[in-house]
């Protein structure tokens, strides 16, 4: 079994921003036995150069190898220089130890807006590092901050992917096995196809809905099935879903 932790939306600058839940949560993922955590952007608030150096402060203390997407806050303020220079790249891969899982990293982000677009070059791109990952028998990951498929009791629908029709295409073809996203601060599960699709709530921004707080998702992943969790700070961890793996054996 290996477990990745995943959490989104830490508004580093915000006022909504609390320092005590964040500093919670990565305690709590550096007391699992992780094979990685991945953070689907809105790092920040303003896209601030000091912001970037801050929420850098933090995710030092995370003890895992770690995936860094953007989202479209980190973007504002000519953010995306930011965010190359402290994280390097703004797209990516990360392979689990074994080399049998394979993270996906896309920037979905663009300056200064809040919807998003991954990109014909970075679709392209994509497709390749999935059917190279397929090849391999890899657990396929891809990783972005905006949602492809809408997210209920989020309100009205303003966000999501310009080109959410092309990239959800690409997915099921090249049958990625799960794909998880931030952005609305609510975390939901979709299955669509053979592929999962999990959006995480904010783990250290109160600009929640309703009821809900700050938290952070934990997937499980086992040779026949993924189990979905999802990890309130400080509180409990609750089992959402759990869904059969079948997009990551090749056909013979």
């Amino acid at each position: 079994m290996v477990l990745i932790a995943h959490i989104s939306d830490l508004h580093v600058g915000s006022i909504n921003f609390d320092e005590d839940i964040l500093l919670e949560a990565i305690e709590e993922v550096n007391g699992l036995n992780l094979e990685a955590v991945i953070i689907t952007g809105d790092l920040t608030q303003n896209g601030y150069y000091h912001e970037y150096l801050q929420t850098a402060e933090y995710l030092k203390l995370i003890k895992t190898p770690i995936m860094v997407v953007p989202g479209n806050h980190d973007a504002r303020h000519v953010g995306n220089e930011s965010f190359e220079e402290i994280f390097l790249h703004r797209q990516g891969t990360l392979s689990s130890m074994d080399r049998k899982i394979k993270i996906i990293g896309l920037d979905s982000s663009e300056p200064d807006l809040d919807y998003g677009k991954v990109g014909r070059a970075q679709q392209q791109w994509m497709e390749n590092e999935l059917i190279k990952a397929y090849k391999m028998n890899q657990y396929k990951i891809i990783a972005l901050h905006h949602h492809i498929i809408p997210v209920p009791k989020t309100g009205r629908e303003r966000n999501v992917l310009t080109d959410a029709g092309d990239i959800l295409q690409s997915i099921i073809h090249e049958r990625a096995d799960l794909v998880v996203s931030g952005h609305k601060h609510v975390p939901h599960v979709w299955h669509l196809e053979n592929t999962t699709f999990v959006t995480a709530g904010s783990v250290s921004s109160l600009k929640l809905r309703g009821k809900d707080v700050n938290s952070y998702n934990i997937y499980e992943i086992l040779d026949e099935e993924i189990r979905i969790n999802l990890n309130t700070v400080g509180g409990t961890s609750n089992l959402i879903a759990t869904y059969d793996n079948k997009c990551a054996v090749p056909e013979l």
